[in-house]
């Protein structure tokens, strides 16, 4: 099942993508694709309805992020290797990944505007597999994480590289900022999905390719995340892992490629659906 939200920012409707690929107007049967809504009783009421009798949703309306503002918002870093090796920081050690927390009020549409922070001179893409939890998981095995699981969807993990790498040496100060977790266009439940870590990951700056890679890369897969951060904190639905990025960033280039405004990014993850995002400056009279 294809699950999307709709609507003006902070006005969004639920959504679902029908058996003819038509969008239909959840929001007679759910307020929201969010917390409880995403638990798997809620899931599989959303799967018994005849979506042909919803009203339709126009193509042309905006797509929210497909997940209400997240209670956590958890990133993962540097796990694929071809990416730990490009950003010089070295493979983390077996069985251990990278964590930080990205703003859960940075979430947007898939196709709303990054604005980059005033005086920002090197903010960043990264397209990535994220995981979006429909039942809480605390102590799990890695055999018990699919359960927990109430889909995928796609990610920009928009990153600031200077507040991220040189004020202080804490990746979340460069993940948070309004705008930097743009998540959708559809919240893809996991039996539409063949096989989790075989899903090509790609994105393009003003269309050129700069990054081309797959699932299968990642280091730590998505049922050992799941898992893994259940160690340290209790998962609760709603929650999104964004699981991290192939090789490509912009920090890794030869001079380095930051984001400027006029820019168009554009990214995807096979069966989870595309972004697009048009880069703007943030003015600083705009207030939040």
């Amino acid at each position: 099942m294809k699950l999307f939200r709709f609507g003006e920012p902070g006005h969004e409707r639920p959504g679902a993508i029908d058996g003819a690929g038509v969008r239909r107007d959840l929001s007679s049967v759910i307020d929201d694709l969010k917390g409880d809504t995403l638990r798997p009783a809620s899931i599989a009421r959303l799967k018994a309805l005849d979506l042909s009798t919803l009203p339709l949703v126009p193509d042309d309306v905006r797509l929210g992020s497909c997940v209400a503002r997240p209670g956590n918002f958890i990133g993962i870093g540097l796990n694929y290797a071809d990416h730990a090796l490009e950003a010089g920081l070295g493979i983390p050690e077996p069985g251990d990944s990278l964590v930080f927390n990205k703003a859960p009020n940075c979430t947007v549409g898939p196709n709303d505007d990054i604005l980059l922070p005033p005086g920002s001179v090197s903010t960043d893409w990264e397209a990535e597999l994220a995981i979006v939890i429909g039942s809480p998981a605390w102590q799990i095995t890695e055999a018990q994480a699919p359960a927990a699981i109430a889909g995928y969807c796609v990610c920009n993990d928009v990153s600031e590289r200077d507040y991220q790498k040189n004020r202080g040496g804490q990746f979340t100060k460069g993940k948070g900022c309004p705008t930097f977790g743009p998540l959708g266009p559809w919240l893809v439940t996991p039996d539409e999905i063949a096989d989790i870590q075989n899903l090509r990951i790609w994105l393009t700056l003003n269309g050129e390719t700069m990054q081309e890679g797959n699932s299968a890369q990642m280091l730590a897969g998505a049922y050992r995340l799941v898992s893994y951060l259940s160690t340290f904190m209790l998962l609760e639905p709603g929650d999104v892992i964004t699981t991290g990025t192939p090789a490509g960033v912009g920090m890794a280039r030869t001079p380095p490629v930051y984001l400027k405004p006029g820019d168009v990014v554009e990214l995807g993850v096979e069966g989870l659906g595309v972004q697009r995002q048009r880069v703007e400056q943030w003015l600083e009279d705009a207030g939040p």
